[in-house]
C-alpha cells in the first residue's frame, strides 16, 4: 500500500513539474468579468473560464494585471502569455493578435442618469480608454463628445455627478453595475456593429504563438461539451 501512495504521490509531482505555466494579463475593474474582492482575489466569469480552460489543457495559470488599453501591447511584446478581458474581436486587432474562438456573445448599450434624457440631447459621452467603444465614438457617433476614463467605474462616477450625459459599454457589464448602481437606467437598444462588437470576445495570444491559440481553443471547446461553461455562464451573468 505504502508503494502504491509513493508512487501516486510522485505521478503528481512529476504532472505538476511538466504542467505548463500560462500567464494571462488582465483589467480587474470590469465585473462580472473580472473585479478584485476585499482580500485582493481575482473574480469573475473570465477567471472562471481561464481556470476551467486551463484545467482542461493542464497548464497553471496566474494573472497579472494592467491597464485595458495596455494589455494587446503587453501581448504583442510578450510580457504575458495571453490577455483576457471582455476585449472585443475585431478586425482591426486581429491584425495585430490572434484570438480564441468566441467565449461570449458581446453587444454595446448606453446608460444615462434616471430622468429625460434621450440619446438625441446627449452631448458628452464617456468610455473607457482603449476599448472598442472609444473607436466606435470616434467613427461612428460623431455627434457626441468623448471623454475617455481607465476604468468604467469613473466614467459611471462622473456620469452621477453631472460630467458627462452617458457612458458606453458592454450590456452584460452595465447591467450588473446597475444592481448597485438603482439610478442608472438604459437609453436606446443595444448597439451591434461587426467592426467593433458583436462579432464576441475572445482570449489574445500573440502573433507567433498558433500552438497556444489552438491549445485554448480545444479546452474551451471542452468546457462547452462537458457543461462547465454554462455553470460559469449561470454563475456570472445577468440577461
Amino acid at each position: 500500500m505504502k508503494t502504491v501512495l509513493i508512487s501516486s504521490f510522485l505521478m503528481g509531482v512529476a504532472v505538476t513539474a511538466s504542467a505548463q505555466t500560462l500567464t494571462f494579463g488582465t483589467e480587474p475593474s470590469y465585473p462580472p468579468f473580472e473585479s478584485t474582492t476585499e482580500k485582493g482575489e481575482l473574480v469573475g466569469f473570465d477567471i472562471d473560464i481561464v481556470n476551467a480552460i486551463c484545467n482542461e489543457i493542464q497548464a497553471v495559470c496566474t494573472f497579472q494585471t494592467q491597464p485595458f488599453d495596455a494589455l494587446i501591447p503587453s501581448v504583442k511584446a510578450k510580457r504575458f502569455d495571453a490577455a483576457i478581458s471582455a476585449i472585443d474581436i475585431t478586425e482591426a486587432r486581429a491584425k495585430q493578435v490572434l484570438f480564441s474562438d468566441s467565449y461570449y456573445d458581446s453587444s454595446a448599450s448606453y446608460v444615462a442618469l434616471k430622468g429625460d434624457m434621450d440619446l438625441a440631447k446627449a452631448k458628452n459621452i464617456g468610455v473607457q480608454n482603449g476599448s472598442t467603444f472609444q473607436q466606435y465614438t470616434l467613427a461612428e457617433t460623431k455627434q457626441y463628445t468623448p471623454k475617455a476614463y481607465v476604468n468604467l467605474q469613473d466614467a459611471i462616477l462622473d456620469l452621477k455627478n453631472g460630467r458627462i450625459d452617458i457612458v458606453l459599454s458592454d450590456t452584460a457589464l452595465l447591467a450588473d453595475m446597475m444592481k448597485k448602481e438603482p439610478e442608472l437606467q438604459f437609453v436606446g437598444g443595444k448597439v451591434v456593429n461587426p467592426k467593433y462588437f458583436g462579432n464576441g470576445v475572445g482570449i489574445v495570444v500573440n502573433k507567433s504563438n498558433k500552438a497556444l491559440q489552438e491549445s485554448l481553443n480545444k479546452g474551451l471547446a471542452a468546457i462547452k461539451a462537458s457543461g462547465e461553461y454554462q455553470k460559469i455562464y449561470a454563475k456570472w451573468m445577468t440577461e
